[in-house]
Order: C-alpha cells, then structure tokens, then sequence
C-alpha cells in the first residue's frame, strides 16, 4: 500500500505552537469594541470560548466547538456594528506573530507535491476558512494545499471519526490506508487518525496546557522531531510499496 496523501493538523503542527495568554486575544479586541467595558467583555469572551472546547473534548468531538461568530453573537457582540471590523483586526493582528508556518512548511509541501502526493489540512479551529486560507497565501502555502478542512464548519470536531473522514472526502481519497496523518495531539490528532485506518504520525513539541490533554494509550505510527521529517517516512513508505 503505498501513501496518497497527507494531512496535516495546523496549530502546533504546521505552525510552531506559542504558549500564549488566551484572555489577552480577547483584550485586544475588547478595547477597541467596547473601552468602556473592555475587561469584562474580553473576560465572557475567554470564558465562553473555553467553554466550547471543553464540550468538544468531554463529547470525543462528537460536538463541535462551533464558529467563533457564535461566541460573539452568544456575548452580545453586535457584529454588524461600524466598528467591528477594527476591532476584529486588532484579535487578528495579535494572533499575527504565533500563525507564521514553520520553516519546513513550505519545502515540505514542495516536495511532496513533487512527488504526486495530495496535500490537506484538518484543523480543530473555531476561525473561518478565510482566515486560515490568508495566514496560508501569506506563507505562500495555500496553493499546494488540495483540501482545508475547519471544524468550524462541521458539526463535529477531532478526534470524532467523521472529522477525519471529512478530510479524505475533501481529497478524493477513499482508503484511509493511503493517508498520513500529521499532528501534534496524541488524543486529537494520533488516537482520531488511527481510529478511521490513517498512518498517525507524532510531532511531539508542543507544550499544551493540562486542561487540554486528554489521556490515551496510543501508540503513533511514526514520531519525527521535526515537520521536514515526514518526507523521509513519505519515501520510505513508497520505496516499500514498489520494491
């Protein structure tokens, strides 16, 4: 069996996990919408976030956190208001510097691509595919990517199987056998991988917090100590295949 593509997680994976302080996103964007009540709202913000992924994790994905427009809305966050879209750049412009791709990103998608191999992205995310998609042609990804698929805009969330078979649908590709998966979560991206039949392949640096991490016994295919090592698995794996 040979490898017909691979599919990458995105925080953490193809962009270097940030330790970050999360209430702060929201500041930056309360101060702008609201400076009258900029703590509070930047607070209920952070809080109702938080509590979209924790029922995303409490249901195995099986519930989705949702889009982030909901979170505003559920805030009392007008967003038809004149000066929403400044202050929902001031969000965008703080999370700016902790979206840039790892360097091995893009030869990465280079080589693959070279190779004939399809390329997605499987991202637990509450942002739009907009915004993915501008943070990508920003580090001149977004062209070799086949597929993006965002749980913002399905009911279900990784590690739930139909997240990842979402994902392969996107690609054209019926066999999970012929996946790779790359991701950065042994319960999320390794343990949902495996589940449906992919290759689950580990990139172990990300320093989560507790309330994130969710106890598994999985074992990964493949663990690799940097992003441009999954080239080398994607070349043995073919060599196997035709020998």
């Amino acid at each position: 069996m040979t490898i017909a593509a691979v599919i990458f997680d995105w925080g953490g994976t193809l962009t270097p996990w940030h330790k970050i302080d999360l209430s702060a996103q929201w500041y930056a964007f309360a101060q702008e919408f609201a400076p009258e009540n900029a703590a509070g709202l930047a607070q209920a913000l952070f809080e109702a976030e938080e509590a979209r992924w924790r029922v995303q994790r409490e249901t195995s994905g099986a519930e989705s956190t949702g889009a982030l427009s909901a979170i505003l809305e559920n805030c009392g966050v007008d967003q038809s208001a004149a000066h929403f879209e400044s202050a929902f750049r001031h969000y965008l412009d703080f999370w700016e510097p902790h979206t840039l791709a790892d360097p091995d990103a893009l030869p990465l998608f280079t080589a693959l691509k070279e190779r004939g191999l399809k390329i997605g992205v499987l991202s637990n995310t509450m942002w739009p595919r907009a915004f993915h998609e501008e943070v990508f042609a920003r580090d001149g990804l977004l062209e070799f990517i086949d597929a993006g698929v965002y749980t913002s805009e399905l009911p279900v969330g990784k590690p739930h199987a139909d997240a990842f078979r979402a994902a392969m649908s996107a690609l054209g590709v019926e066999n999970p056998a012929e996946c790779l998966f790359v991701g950065d979560r042994i319960w999320d991206d390794i343990h949902g991988s495996q589940s449906v039949g992919m290759h689950g392949v580990f990139l172990p640096h990300s320093d989560h917090r507790e309330i994130e991490l969710v106890e598994t016994n999985v074992t990964p295919d493949f663990t690799i100590q940097r992003l441009g090592d999954v080239f080398e698995i994607v070349r043995q794996l073919q060599k196997r295949a035709f020998a």
